[in-house]
């Protein structure tokens, strides 16, 4: 069974709904018969994205450009949609940006990141959760981490500092609604595998053999959704669930076994993590 909020007439909200995930998250919601509503930045690609919908069916749609740094313009959209709707069964915050980033580099890149990828999410959930909750009807808020947010490889620290983030929020979010009175809403944290985006493409137009397609990230989603996972822990077609937990557990170890930070990419530790991998060690 789906999860229950997912029903005919429902309303689900997407930030980055115009393309990737959301978009194909979108596409799943509608097909359920729920009204969507898209929250993107690109005007061109939320038309493209609302048109799409409307050929595949859909009913009620709505798409707004929205910057989800902007809570003012997040809480007048919920205001928006709940005279409209009735309210908010699903939000899946999703907006997200990488544009790159070093230690010491531009700070820009930093605001940028931290701004969407973080402060967007959490600055969503805090305008759309309360009245959510409130509701005392099924309901679900995922948010879009990453498998960067929990192992923080080397290359990108904004990228990984505010995905990090997201992960520590959305636990936040699942203790604070398990323990409200009368809600019904669940939380979750959407963890992808290697997904081939417009985020992710760097300049290819055909998919990785490796990469998993938007559809089948945001069918994996919906699946985890009515097992009643919290950690939405996706693979692909190159790293399965074993390697991700294994990757995770080592992780956690540098603190247990006081080793050097990110000791996997560390060459005195590069031996005693391919054994561990190895399940020799």
């Amino acid at each position: 069974m789906p999860h229950p909020a997912i029903a005919p007439s429902n309303v689900a909200v997407i930030t980055g709904g115009a393309s990737g995930i959301g978009r194909a998250a979108a596409s799943r919601f509608a097909r359920a018969g729920m009204r969507v509503a898209l929250i993107d930045q690109n005007d061109a690609a939320l038309e493209a994205a609302r048109a799409d919908l409307a050929a595949e069916g859909a009913g009620d749609t709505l798409a707004r450009r929205v910057d989800v740094r902007d809570r003012t313009a997040l809480a007048e959209l919920e205001v928006e949609i709940a005279e409209r709707w009735g309210g908010t069964d699903i939000l899946l915050a999703n907006a997200g940006i990488q544009p790159g980033s070093s230690l010491f580099g531009d700070p820009a890149a930093w605001d940028a990141t931290i701004g969407v990828n973080l402060w967007g999410i959490i600055n969503t959930v805090q305008a759309f959760g309360p009245r959510m909750a409130s509701r005392g009807r099924p309901g679900a808020i995922i948010c879009s981490g990453s498998k960067q947010g929990i192992t923080t490889p080397p290359g990108d620290p904004a990228y990984n500092v505010s995905k990090s983030g997201v992960k520590t929020f959305t636990e936040a979010v699942a203790y604070e609604l398990r323990n409200t009175d009368g809600n019904q809403v669940t939380a979750h944290l959407l963890i992808p595998g290697f997904v081939f985006t417009g985020l992710t493409s760097r300049g290819r137009t055909e998919k990785p053999d490796s990469a998993w397609t938007p559809g089948q990230t945001a069918d994996f989603m919906l699946d985890s959704l009515a097992a009643g996972d919290f950690y939405i822990l996706c693979p692909d077609n190159d790293v399965p669930r074993d390697l991700d937990e294994k990757r995770m557990a080592w992780a956690i170890g540098d603190i247990i076994e006081n080793r050097p930070a990110l000791s996997r990419w560390h060459p005195d530790w590069a031996d005693a993590f391919d054994r561990f991998v190895a399940g020799d060690g």
